[in-house]
């Protein structure tokens, strides 16, 4: 799940040039046409109760707990499902309400273990918090009876546990999969009572899943749990970084336990991955803390010495003396730089600023080069510049996709 210190609106952000206003709990707000009711109210600082919802999935109404009431209208909409009208005057809070929300927690909680001390979601855990939110003191339904507390749990994923046993079918998860990945790996199989996650026909590992974590951010109970946290228990802070493994540029928060990281959560607000990421930045970070990782710079003076450690300042200088030695010894070109495709356009940028202007020469490549090089001469060739000319965004506004060497 994402961290709880990561504000979530309920359901999406929408956009329109057409303004609606209402009034909520007596306040107005004006927000986009579109708008859910949970998201206006989030606007104005009113924290609906939920489960099912988030703001990065589309509104899908099954906990019932964002129950309102709306002057005029007959019942209690879900708010996630409601979308806001011009004049409409909103409750969020109310006795009837209350018992309404309570009575709901009840149901969730009469089939889930009473293990919260234990469970790897302490603390962090949104079905713990709106129990706690809704004000839920006792569950009248006794444990007694039909339930699912018996579930196995399935680890087969090298990255993240699933223990069906505390699993609500919210279908976060299953949308989450669908709407963030397109893997379609999940499914909800049976109906009613019935009713449980399936990833197809067998384990997670046995199943499409491209442990993209998705399904595990978008999880408000502990059922999906990466097992870093599993083992070393929640962060106590974060730290907003860039992932490493290519130049896309993923947006990632780090959670820490002191200096250590204990989970790489996709930043929502990151402009290149919306919260997404692949299974590398989401999973593949144990380079962080490996005892073979280099935390120091290091030199040697021939091929035949061993590494020695040095401060930067050392390293910085005997690599800039090296440099104008072989120019001197072998001329201006002699020397030249080289980048990584896991490097940033910026960081690239700066590698070959620093050759021509400092080295004096043009010899800077990238590898990149090498494996872009028919699509950089099919973009030179049609659109007159060998590199993307849109950003990833624009692709939502697109008329027309040509997909080429692939089977979407």
């Amino acid at each position: 799940m994402y961290s709880a210190k990561e504000p979530d609106g309920g359901t999406p952000l929408r956009v329109s040039t057409k303004l609606v206003t209402l009034t909520i709990d007596g306040a107005l707000v004006t927000v986009p046409a579109g708008t859910s009711v949970m998201r206006a109210a989030a606007e104005v600082g009113v924290r609906v109760p939920k489960l099912c919802a988030t703001d990065t999935l589309e509104a899908f109404g099954s906990c019932r707990l964002c129950l309102v009431e709306i002057e005029g209208r007959r019942g209690y909409p879900a708010s996630c499902t409601t979308p806001v009208e011009s004049g409409m005057k909103v409750r969020t809070q109310s006795d009837r309400l209350a018992r309404l929300r309570r009575g709901s927690m009840e149901l969730y909680i009469s089939d889930h273990p009473l293990d919260c001390l234990t469970c790897p979601a302490n603390g962090n855990c949104e079905l713990q918090e709106m129990a706690g939110i809704v004000g839920l003191r006792e569950v009248r339904y006794g444990y007694d009876g039909d339930n699912h507390l018996a579930l196995a749990k399935d680890e087969s994923n090298p990255y993240f546990t699933f223990d069906p046993s505390k699993c609500i079918v919210c279908s976060r998860c299953v949308r989450a999969c669908e709407e963030t990945q397109g893997t379609f790996a999940l499914t909800i199989d049976g109906r009613g009572f019935a009713s449980k996650i399936a990833p197809g026909a067998g384990s997670f590992l046995a199943s499409e899943c491209v442990s993209c974590g998705a399904c595990v951010q978008a999880c408000p109970t502990a059922t999906l749990m990466e097992k870093s946290i599993v083992d070393k228990g929640q962060p106590d802070h974060t730290v907003v970084t860039t992932c490493a493994y290519c130049g896309v540029g993923c947006s990632f928060r780090a959670e820490m336990k002191g200096a250590e990281v204990v989970r790489m959560v996709p930043n929502k607000d990151g402009l290149a991955n919306h919260g997404h990421s692949c299974v590398k930045g989401r999973f593949a970070w144990g380079y962080a803390t490996h005892p073979d990782r280099i935390k120091t710079p290091m030199i040697r003076r021939s091929i035949d010495d061993p590494w020695q450690p040095v401060g930067w300042d050392e390293a910085i200088a005997y690599a800039a003396s090296e440099i104008k030695r072989i120019q001197a010894a072998y001329g201006r070109g002699a020397v030249g730089g080289i980048t990584s495709s896991r490097c940033s356009n910026e960081e690239t940028y700066l590698v070959q600023k620093l050759v021509r202007a400092a080295l004096g020469n043009n010899n800077v490549d990238t590898c990149a080069r090498v494996c872009h090089s028919p699509t950089g001469y099919g973009l030179k060739a049609t659109l007159g510049e060998s590199a993307g000319t849109q950003n990833f965004d624009s692709v939502d506004h697109a008329d027309v996709i040509v997909v080429i060497g692939a089977n979407p």
